[in-house]
This record gives C-alpha cells, sequence and structure tokens, in this order.
C-alpha cells in the first residue's frame, strides 16, 4: 500500500523557538501548523467534527506546556506528537467510523426499502483548503494521504496502529521517534507496523490507481457532466458515466449498491425529485477527489440533501459516498439554500 509521505523539509518546520518560549509567542508559532494538525486528526478519527475539537484541545496542551518547550524537536513535530497522543485518548473506548461498504455486508438490492442507522458514528469527508504551493501543510494534507478510501481503511486498524502507520508511512517518521511518540519500544512499533499494513491490504484488496487532481480537465468534464444529468433530471444518462462494477453508498444508510444500471434504479425508486431543476449541485473538492452538493427543492428554495464525494478511474465514476448530513453544509462553506 502506497501512501504519499506527507514529510516536509519546508524552512517553515524549522521556525525557530527559543528555549523556555513563553505562552504569548504560541499562537503565532503554532498557527502555520492548523491545517495539517486538522488533517492528522481527521486521518486518527475519521470525524471532522471530532478532529476540529481535537485540534483545539491539542493547541490548549501544547500553549499549556510551552513554557517548558526546550525545542529538541522541531515545533511541527512536538505539535503532531501532542495531536497523536490527544487522538488516542480519545479514540479509547469508541467504535470504529464505517462507511456501509465496511459493514460487511453484500451488495443491497436496488428495489428495496432503505435501512437507516443514524446512531452509527459514519465516517466524515474533509473540506479541502485553498491550496498554497509554498504552504507545507498541502503537503500533509496531500490528495493520497486523505483520500476517502484509505481513510475508511484506516478505520479497520486500532487506533494504536492508525497512529503509528500514520506517524511512519505519511509523516515519514523515523521509528525511534515513533516508538518515544506513544510510549512503547521500536521494536514494538515495527510489530505494529507490519500488522497494520497488512490489514490495509485487507481491508483495501482492489486499492484505487492514482487519483486524478479535481482541477484536472478530465475531472471538471466528468464532474460537469455528473451534475448535469442530475439537475436536467436524465438519471438514465448516468449509465454512461458509471464503470461496471461502480459502488454507490449514502450514510446514514447501510446498503450499498454496484453496478451502474444498479445505482441508476436506486435513484430511479428512492430520489425523492420528479423533474429538471428539483435539484441543484454545486461542485466542490472534498478529500482532494471531486466533489459536489445536491441541493433539494423545498417549495421555492433548495436546501441541503447530499454531499457527493467521487472516485474517478479513467474517465468515468468508480464509486460514489453521498453523504446525507446537512450538518456538514457550512464546514464546507455553502449557503444554507439556493
Amino acid at each position: 500500500m502506497s501512501v504519499l509521505s506527507a514529510n516536509s523539509e519546508n524552512s517553515t518546520d524549522c521556525i525557530p523557538v527559543p528555549s523556555g518560549a513563553h505562552t504569548g509567542d504560541f499562537a503565532s508559532h503554532a498557527e502555520p501548523y492548523r491545517r495539517e494538525l486538522l488533517a492528522h486528526c481527521y486521518r486518527m478519527t475519521g470525524s471532522l467534527h471530532d478532529a476540529e475539537d481535537l485540534v483545539q484541545e491539542t493547541l490548549l496542551r501544547a500553549w499549556k506546556s510551552y513554557d517548558g518547550f526546550e525545542g529538541k524537536s522541531s515545533l511541527r513535530t512536538w505539535l503532531h506528537r501532542i495531536a497523536t497522543n490527544t487522538c488516542l485518548s480519545a479514540l479509547e473506548g469508541r467504535q470504529r467510523r464505517p462507511l456501509p461498504t465496511g459493514l460487511g455486508g453484500p451488495s443491497s438490492d436496488p428495489t428495496a426499502e432503505l435501512v437507516e442507522r443514524t446512531e452509527v458514528a459514519w465516517l466524515q469527508p474533509l473540506p479541502n483548503w485553498t491550496e498554497d504551493p509554498a504552504d507545507p501543510s498541502v503537503i500533509v494534507g496531500s490528495r493520497e494521504s486523505v483520500r476517502l478510501a484509505f481513510v475508511a481503511a484506516l478505520q479497520h486498524l486500532s487506533p494504536r496502529q492508525r497512529a503509528v502507520l500514520l506517524l511512519r508511512d505519511v509523516l515519514q517518521w523515523k521509528a525511534a521517534e515513533v516508538a518515544d511518540a506513544v510510549g512503547t519500544t521500536t521494536v514494538a512499533v515495527n510489530s505494529l507496523l507490519q500488522r497494520a499494513r497488512a490489514q490495509l491490504e485487507i481491508a483495501r484488496p482492489n486499492a484505487e490507481g492514482p487519483l486524478p487532481a479535481p482541477d484536472s480537465p478530465e475531472a471538471q468534464d466528468l464532474l460537469t457532466r455528473y451534475i448535469a444529468a442530475f439537475e436536467t433530471y436524465d438519471i438514465d444518462r448516468l449509465v454512461e458515466l458509471f464503470t461496471a462494477e461502480a459502488i454507490w453508498e449514502m450514510p446514514p444508510y447501510v446498503g450499498w449498491y454496484q453496478g451502474a444500471r444498479n445505482i441508476v434504479t436506486l435513484i430511479h425508486q428512492q430520489c425523492p425529485a420528479e423533474s429538471p431543476g428539483d435539484m441543484r449541485l454545486i461542485p466542490l473538492v472534498a478529500n482532494g477527489q471531486p466533489a459536489a452538493a445536491m441541493y433539494m427543492r423545498s417549495g421555492d428554495v433548495h436546501v441541503p440533501f447530499q454531499l457527493h464525494v467521487l472516485d474517478m478511474v479513467s474517465g468515468r465514476v468508480a464509486h460514489v459516498v453521498a453523504f446525507l448530513d446537512d450538518t456538514l453544509f457550512p464546514k464546507f462553506g455553502l449557503p444554507d439554500s439556493l
């Protein structure tokens, strides 16, 4: 399993922080790392809401300890160490956050009744930020390391395995650094990493190929046609856009559906839209992937309905996760109605 390295030798990783630095300086030194800490906490938890809270907790803990920070490691490394342990504490006793495909059941009948499970803490998508090539957090938040399928696969690992794999394979820390961070031995770290990699291969037996850049002409053209099919209520046109074995899932419903024809049947059977104009979609980026926010007509306005995150392979849509969670819309900077 290959994960793009999020390690950076950018000069901002080595911001000089004097020994015995004062807490009054903390905000200016720590702020450049907020976004990559969010990405790290998101990978650990699979939850955007939890990740935001954990970043705040991380920065609070770091601020309280900042007077004693001696600069033996970079500030970035120190903050990630605190964030990792904050996440490990928060994950104690918690269930993993799955997608419907991760529940272990077979693909569903698109004509059957939908089964909703709101009590499950489902995996959530991650908004993209404006990319700045000079910003090291762009490297840490690289598309492959926050890819939805990768984060979903991480949920099959124990929190400790997750931490070790992310610190070694994503942040590219040395085994001794990881051992020191999580309070164990180098031998234990290597054992945890080996088991984590093996488990990840089982969770992703047919790992997808490289993601096209969401702003590439190929991705933009396909996303435009995908949006047009919904907005014009030409659902049958979607058959041409999906791969033959495409997958559709939409938490909090537990079913998942495979095959272009089954997906289109599901939409015809279950979508509340009835005519062109009932659905409006805004293109966006989530988890480094092409995505779209769907609004459904309600009287004279359109209201938040679903967030679609797309995997694209060879110019076609291979996987769609349609999140039915309107609390996510503000996180993506989206309006509350159209």
